[in-house]
């Protein structure tokens, strides 16, 4: 949530520094989208939890929100990349029910362990993402049509790998990576998960020396930060946000093995396109191709490396839920391609390319798996769910189509 609410002006010795109104409305500007689906989150949460008499923000059920919202995620977070480069990847859905189908099968049917299962999923995923981008890199053929192949080819791979039937059951160490918590250690008795506790305030500690290093950096080379007051203000917030969901999880069982793993993720994939070279080549592809293109960038080695990270990371989502419903079906995944997209979009990625983060569709999976918890606690009709879920997308776009016309 934090990592884009610094403003990017430069400082200029020879001016009065910049008001507090002014950096205000700068960082607004530059952050509206994220701040705008934040309060339609806890909008979300404080309705749902009005109509369902506080069931909906129990422990219980926000702990299952987010175990559910973690496949959506993950897909989401490799999906800003495609997206920010311009491209769209239409086979995230049946391709991860399809590895997930790979796993069972390597696990139940072959007879291995845990680790080989795993490895050798990913190195499937990779290779269908070495395929992608093979046509979309080096033959030109549009992302949308490639993956578009490749959703129906893989709708069709489930039922041939799975023979049409639910494989299950899982090992029980695979099993845990979508089921299991972190254990107990030093207060098994107690009312709490103490090894979740730890970790919590670990991670809030973390947040703060790297938002604050963040802020001694851009003070270094000369841009406009926050003034310090409001800069503590927004780290007490985003400290207590963080505290409330983490002592969700912590009261109720503790911190899922499948949370953990997205936090990592996301902090690499922050990493990735915030610090890396090629986070940048993928930014300045997308914001103007051929401008990318006289400056020297790589674009075919770019996008196969794109594509070769989305394999992967589709094959990671595609376990965790495998490892969730402790089984692989033939309709794992469905739709899992439009959940992803839209969480991404709805997070701020832009659908003309160039921009977007990670921690925004973190946001936008949020948001989404919101809907659909919220929407089935209550049982509402299928019919309305998708409805909903539609407009919602729809109004992303829009509020994405008139911050560029006003930046424009």
């Amino acid at each position: 949530m934090a990592s884009n609410t610094q403003t990017n002006l430069p400082i200029n010795p020879t001016n009065n520094t910049p008001s507090i109104k002014k950096i205000l409305v700068s960082s607004l500007k530059q952050n509206i989208r994220q701040y705008t689906m934040l309060i339609a989150l806890i909008g979300i949460w404080v309705f749902f939890g009005i109509i369902s008499d506080g069931i909906f923000v129990s422990a219980r059920n926000l702990s299952n929100l987010f175990l559910q919202a973690v496949t959506i995620a993950i897909l989401a977070t490799s999906m800003v990349l495609v997206m920010v480069a311009g491209h769209i990847d239409l086979s995230v859905g049946s391709l991860a029910g399809f590895l997930g189908a790979v796993a069972a099968v390597l696990m139940v049917k072959v007879g291995l362990g845990t680790i080989p299962t795993i490895i050798l999923t990913m190195l499937v995923g990779l290779i269908v993402g070495i395929w992608h981008g093979y046509w979309v890199a080096y033959r030109g053929v549009p992302a949308f049509i490639v993956t578009l192949a490749s959703m129906m080819g893989f709708k069709g791979a489930i039922i041939g790998v799975t023979k049409g039937a639910t494989i299950a059951p899982m090992l029980p160490a695979f099993k845990a990576i979508g089921q299991g918590y972190l254990p107990k250690l030093f207060l098994p008795h107690a009312s709490f998960n103490d090894t979740s506790a730890i970790i919590s305030v670990i991670f809030i500690l973390l947040f703060i020396i790297f938002d604050w290093r963040k802020r001694q950096s851009r003070i270094k080379y000369g841009f406009t930060v926050l003034p310090l007051s409001l800069q503590l203000i927004r780290m007490v917030v985003i400290c207590i946000a963080m505290a409330a969901v983490l002592s969700i999880m912590v009261t109720y069982m503790g911190i899922p093995y499948a949370i953990l793993l997205l936090i990592g993720l996301v902090v690499l994939f922050s990493f990735i396109t915030e610090k890396t070279t090629f986070g940048r080549y993928v930014y300045a592809i997308g914001g103007n191709k051929e401008a990318a293109r006289l400056s020297g960038i790589n674009i075919r080695k770019t996008n196969m490396t794109i594509f070769m990270i989305m394999g992967v990371m589709t094959a990671i989502a595609g376990m965790v839920f495998t490892a969730r419903l402790n089984a692989a079906t033939t309709a794992a995944g469905n739709l899992f391609e439009l959940d992803a997209i839209a969480a991404a979009i709805i997070g701020g990625t832009s659908t003309m390319g160039g921009e977007g983060t990670v921690v925004g569709a973190i946001i936008g999976a949020l948001v989404t798996s919101s809907l659909d918890n919220g929407m089935s606690l209550m049982d509402w009709d299928i019919t309305y769910q998708y409805i909903v879920k539609g407009l919602v997308l729809l109004l992303a776009v829009w509020v994405d189509i008139a911050t560029r016309k006003k930046s424009a």
